[in-house]
């Protein structure tokens, strides 16, 4: 079974970022999986690319949700990812 990667892309004083943690937290652990967490405050390239967008959730490196997190929606593509 596959590991994918779950990246959570944040920033600073970000009341959705509290949000997507809890969110991107509930779904991995009901799966098993570990997910990393990036603020675009320390990483000039990612608050270039995902300014308007945070918070960010990437699997594997593709944007898979931003703003407000579906679970279901990330559930089922990690449940994909995992099958591969």
């Amino acid at each position: 079974m596959a590991r994918p990667q779950v990246v959570l892309i944040t920033k600073t004083d970000c009341h959705l970022c509290a949000d997507a943690r809890d969110a991107v937290g509930r779904v991995t652990a009901s799966l098993g999986l570990e997910w990393t967490e990036q603020r675009v405050d320390d990483d000039p390239e990612l608050r270039d690319r995902y300014a308007e967008e945070i918070p960010v959730v990437l699997v594997d490196g593709i944007q898979r949700d931003f703003w407000k997190i579906d679970e279901s929606r990330l559930q089922r593509v990690l449940q994909r990812a995992m099958a591969q």
